[in-house]
């Protein structure tokens, strides 16, 4: 491939498992393949108990399978890249290929913020308004709710691929991960890239950014109001009703902002903890929050129970 100043683009990317580590990546692969069998059959098992489970079939338990069909999407979108380079060294991507990995990364980490945010505002009508609590969140506002995400995160994130088709790019096509992310993808254009930087820096703000926000104003008043309650116990006992949610949100926000700002200041950080960063934010939240749930769930765990016995 060669760049003679004129608009290019290669027809493939290279991508990057662990730098430094490329000789241990049979044994490094492991861990990875554990993760991955844990977000798949984990979030397998929510969806199928909710479904098969009569008593489940609820606000927070439709919002629960949301956030399971979108961990779900996330470990299928990064798990053939990854263990494609860990297990036969397979870096090369075509260049459209890679610009839709892309675009269904970004379309499912919006909308797990979406989905966490959901749950927050459920967290905050059962606990502060548990009477008209079946009336506020019937079925038909989840699904309302299911379709406003899902058609947020399209159209919000649907310019980013021609945003960068539109570019040249230079002889470098080494990403920095084992999957496609546009500040990766941005950063090896020989172009202006005041647009894409400007247009991602709009979307992170206006989408994820709010979102965090109103998950935060959302337990400042779920806490007033648990505060508010009689007894100390009665107070425990509607924060706890939160832990899970709270847990979710913290394995996810905190990852994905802190992979946001290495992108785009970064420069002097050392590759490794890039890497790390990366695989925190897009492979433990799918494999940790069907546990998290599942333990913290006493009708979760029951349901589980009760279909393992009855398959044995």
């Amino acid at each position: 491939w060669e760049f003679n100043g004129s608009f290019y683009q290669p027809s493939a990317f290279l991508m990057m498992g662990i730098p430094g580590l490329e000789a241990f990546h049979h044994w490094i692969s492991i861990p990875f393949f554990l993760l991955y069998f844990i977000a798949l059959l984990g979030n397998g098992m929510i969806l199928f108990i909710i479904k098969k489970t009569q008593s489940l079939h609820e606000p927070m338990y439709y919002l629960l399978s949301m956030l399971a069909v979108t961990d779900l999407g996330l470990a299928l979108c990064t798990l053939p890249t990854t263990m494609g380079i860990f297990w036969f060294n397979l870096r090369r991507i075509g260049f459209d290929a890679c610009l839709t990995q892309m675009y269904f990364i970004h379309i499912l980490s919006l909308s797990e913020s979406s989905v966490l945010l959901a749950m927050a505002f459920d967290r905050f009508v059962a606990v502060s308004h548990p009477l008209r609590y079946p009336a506020i969140l019937a079925k038909s506002t989840i699904i309302k709710i299911g379709l406003a995400i899902i058609l947020r995160s399209m159209l919000s994130l649907l310019p980013l691929p021609f945003l960068l088709k539109r570019l040249t790019y230079c002889k470098k096509t080494e990403l920095s991960h084992s999957f496609c992310f546009h500040p990766d993808i941005m950063n090896l254009a020989c172009a202006d890239i005041k647009v894409n930087v400007f247009y991602g820096m709009i979307i992170l703000l206006s989408t994820v950014g709010m979102d965090f926000i109103f998950i935060v104003l959302s337990y400042i008043l779920i806490i007033k109001t648990a505060i508010s309650l009689a007894t100390k116990d009665e107070c425990l006992k509607t924060l706890n009703t939160c832990v899970s949610h709270i847990c979710a949100v913290l394995i996810f926000f905190i990852p994905m902002i802190g992979l946001s700002m290495i992108h785009r200041f970064g420069r002097n950080i050392p590759p490794l903890v890039n890497t790390l960063v990366a695989y925190t934010y897009l492979i433990i939240p799918p494999a940790l929050n069907p546990i998290i749930y599942s333990i913290k769930s006493s009708h979760i765990r029951g349901a589980l129970l009760r279909a393992l016995r009855k398959k044995s």
